[in-house]
């Protein structure tokens, strides 16, 4: 099998241009489904990401972008397809993964097919929810990543806390701000790693008609402290609104929410651009208890 994917992928921004594309694909993935046996309806686009998603029919097909692209996206594959294969074994409100392989086209093309779940990203429903609606979605939620963030085996060899100290996304934070973060991440131990999604973002997770609440996108999950996930869900996803974290945590104090987010936040690969989308300029962020008085006075805020 050969030449079915017709266009040109050499570097991100021809990927780019391609990703998105229905007639691009169509020939490839009616070859993904004839080999999987499964019956081809019309291809609508989803919501655009780093790889190729369509909708088939009642499925979701995912290809990953090859090596051509300049991303390696074999990680992404294999963590994304572990991760929701222990999902559906754990019985959490995922996609059932239906398929995944490998297609050898002109390019290399890693695939998975999930069935389509009816719904919308929370992103889309959250403003027109009550107070109670918001606290009832920060419980369901937490009943799922109390499932979830439970030990696991290994899926592949990222360290959390080396990746941390590398991470260039820290850069354009002030010289003496890194240096106490690296010093502090040095010292820093982990006692309990357990499987997280690593990006519980609204537009990952799906209300569903049903009423329930789905996840989707394994690709960042990692082996960390339950923190990794909790931090970013308080941050990222709830914008330290409320009626969510009481639904999420319960009884908090915004002193002990600030510590949460400010140790889950530091070892998260998206910590430093979190920080900086949801505080504003962080050029007078010097040290790590200017960070923790920053976050304090967000979540006081929205007390």
């Amino acid at each position: 099998m050969n030449n079915i994917f017709t266009r040109e992928i050499s570097g991100w921004s021809s990927w780019g241009s391609h990703f998105q594309s229905i007639e691009a694909f169509e020939p490839l993935i009616r070859a993904i489904f004839q080999h999987e046996k499964l019956p081809f309806h019309q291809i609508e686009n989803c919501t655009p990401g780093t790889n190729a998603v369509f909708k088939v029919g009642e499925y979701i097909v995912k290809i990953f972008a090859p090596p051509e692209s300049g991303l390696n996206s074999t990680i992404d594959f294999h963590t994304e397809e572990f991760g929701m294969s222990r999902a559906n074994a754990l019985h959490i409100s995922a996609p059932t993964l239906v398929a995944s392989g490998l297609i050898e086209d002109r390019y290399a093309f890693r695939y998975l097919i999930m069935d389509y779940i009816e719904g919308d990203e929370l992103s889309k429903r959250t403003v027109s929810m009550s107070y109670e609606e918001k606290m009832i979605i920060g419980q369901k939620l937490r009943r799922i990543t109390d499932t979830m963030n439970t030990p696991s085996e290994s899926f592949h060899t990222i360290d959390i806390l080396e990746r941390s100290i590398e991470n260039e996304r820290w850069n354009k934070y002030a010289d003496s701000f890194n240096h106490e973060r690296v010093r502090y991440m040095n010292h820093y131990t982990i006692h309990n790693k357990v499987f997280v999604h690593g990006d519980l973002n609204a537009d990952n997770i799906i209300l569903g008609r049903d009423g329930k609440l789905y996840i989707i996108d394994f690709a960042d999950a990692v082996l960390a402290p339950p923190i990794y996930e909790h931090a970013l869900v308080a941050s990222d996803l709830f914008r330290f609104e409320k009626p969510y974290l009481e639904g999420y945590f319960g009884d908090y104090s915004a002193a002990d929410m600030a510590d949460l987010c400010l140790n889950g936040l530091l070892i998260h690969d998206f910590g430093a651009d979190i920080i900086k989308n949801l505080l504003g300029p962080i050029d007078r962020i010097l040290s790590l208890d200017d960070l923790r008085e920053r976050l304090f006075q967000a979540i006081q805020s929205k007390k």
